[in-house]
């Protein structure tokens, strides 16, 4: 009876452990996964996000695709976000640049930070941004107005793809998600300087 006591206690111990080990994996995974996932984003077309580009593009053709600018903001961020230009006439391989405004509705200063995915997802994998506001943290104080650029091309080999090549629209869209706000006497994370005002002409050059 002892052994069989002894035996059963054991058992208990490793579920025990067992148990202890997985809460502490999925602990780490979650701390791993938002990094992670920027990597993915930045570096592939996984989940219909667009390649990171190095440079600008220097090949063009001449037919044109249309952009649509989409803007959503995550419960719990007194955000208004929408796009400056609601579509553009982009020619393949010219380097675009287009803008986002963010508002602060609220009394308090928030922070928050935008994910993206470019749609249909077959055409994301030509979608180059070489410059955004993704994945970094956004600060704006109550009532401020921040306007944040995206600079992208369509890369020309879009034509070349047989699953891609027939696309006439694309969706950008953006998602800004809320960050909690360091505690009083804790020094924040350094935020991105909000660029300067442009019009909304400023994407189609």
């Amino acid at each position: 009876m002892s052994a069989g006591r002894d035996a059963n206690a054991g058992g208990k111990r490793a579920v025990a452990l067992s148990a202890a080990g997985l809460v502490a994996l999925m602990l780490a995974a979650s701390f791993a996964a938002v990094p992670l996932y920027s990597y993915l984003c930045k570096t592939t077309n996984f989940d219909g996000t667009p390649r990171r580009a190095a440079a600008p593009s220097r090949r063009t053709l001449e037919r044109t695709i249309e952009v649509r600018f989409d803007a959503n903001v995550a419960p719990g961020l007194a955000w208004r976000f929408e796009p400056v230009q609601r579509t553009l006439k982009v020619t393949l391989g010219e380097n675009v640049l287009a803008f986002y405004r963010a508002t602060n509705t609220s009394d308090k200063t928030l922070r928050g930070i935008a994910s993206f995915n470019v749609l249909p997802e077959q055409s994301a994998a030509y979608f180059n941004k070489v410059q955004c506001f993704c994945f970094t943290d956004q600060e704006l104080r109550p009532g401020e107005v921040a306007e944040f650029p995206v600079s992208f091309y369509i890369d020309p080999q879009i034509t070349a793809d047989k699953d891609a090549r027939d696309t006439r629209n694309i969706t950008l869209s953006y998602t800004f998600h809320p960050l909690a706000t360091p505690k009083a006497g804790v020094t924040a994370e350094p935020s991105v300087p909000a660029p300067s005002a442009r019009s909304a002409g400023a994407g189609s050059g």
